[in-house]
């Protein structure tokens, strides 16, 4: 058990929300400084994990590996060994290197299970790297889109990667109608100075979010908001970007394997009419697009037709003047 697991962001929106109470009892109880046993399985059999990391200049972002079930395994209960590596291109590449700060989310998304893992790089070679475990702990199913991955190997070399100062048309094409995004943020160790929570709570995570088909909504020059439903009110991702507004998203082609990568700048909006208006929405995330990523044929999976959760039928859609 890790006796104060949360860090001051997110102890400061647990507050404001009213669930402070609740979470240091319930926090120290199911955050772990290990994988418990159904973690180190659940891991083991995935063909791809999402990644956080972090680069030099504090900007999150999300990537996502993939091989054959059973590159992610766990030696042990405080160690997951990868074996895969970033590809040329990859921001995760970049910023793999021993002692680094990684967020990992492993998503089974045909079963709509998911555990996180944050932790550090302990080890790194010329196949993979092993990470030590900061802290465990699981999430619910809801807004899991259900829908089964492939692993198809490459074919060939990935097409160029290509940089994006503004979102094009391409890209707005996607994250209009996209039912899922993941988002890298973190608690970097400057912004972390003086904070008398454990250390476990410092540094990356990754987390998912899904909704109906557009349930991003493009602003604009390139401003993107997203609503925030009801979740475990641990409010790790949020109490990141209170205390850190940056944030990387990861929107994945489900049908080609595309990847684009999107570093933002990010606001929390906690109520007024784009709030109510949102059914379902206790709050929207803003994020102000600085540069993207766009990574064609990077991923080497491909999914069939999504089922979309049931727990999105209690919530709405943008107006069609924002479409």
């Amino acid at each position: 058990m890790i006796a104060a697991p949360f860090h001051a962001g997110e102890r400061a929106l647990q507050t404001l929300v009213g669930s402070r109470e609740q979470m240091e009892v319930a926090g120290p109880r199911v955050i772990r400084d290990y994988m418990p046993d159904q973690h180190r399985t659940f891991f083991a059999q995935l063909p791809f994990l999402v990644v956080g990391s972090l680069d030099a200049n504090l900007q999150p972002w999300a990537s996502v590996l993939a091989a054959p079930a059973g590159f992610a395994h766990s030696p042990n209960p405080t160690h997951l060994r990868v074996d895969a590596l970033p590809m040329a291109g990859d921001p995760l590449a970049g910023q793999l290197a021993q002692g680094a700060t990684l967020g990992l989310l492993g998503i089974e998304p045909h079963t709509r299970r998911r555990n996180r893992m944050n932790g550090t790089v302990e080890a790194l070679d010329a196949t993979g790297f092993m990470v030590q475990v900061q802290q465990s702990f699981g999430n619910c199913p809801r807004y899991i889109q259900a829908r089964e991955p492939v692993f198809m190997p490459a074919c060939g070399d990935a097409a160029p990667v290509q940089w994006l100062d503004t979102l094009d048309l391409a890209a707005h094409r996607l994250i209009g109608s996209a039912d899922t995004l993941f988002i890298a943020t973190a608690y970097p160790h400057d912004v972390a100075a003086g904070d008398d929570a454990d250390a476990s709570s410092h540094g990356v995570d990754v987390s998912h979010r899904g909704g109906l088909p557009g349930f991003v909504r493009i602003d604009g020059d390139d401003v993107l908001t997203v609503p925030d439903f009801n979740g475990n009110r641990f409010f790790n991702t949020l109490g990141n970007l209170a205390a850190h507004p940056r944030a990387g998203l990861l929107f994945i082609d489900f049908d080609n394997g595309e990847l684009l990568h999107v570093a933002v700048t990010a606001e929390i909006v906690w109520g007024g009419p784009e709030v109510a208006a949102f059914e379902g929405a206790e709050r929207l995330m803003r994020f102000h697009v600085e540069h993207a990523l766009r990574r064609p044929l990077a991923l080497p999976l491909r999914w069939g037709d999504a089922e979309l959760s049931p727990h999105l039928a209690r919530t709405g859609r943008w107006a069609s003047t924002h479409a």
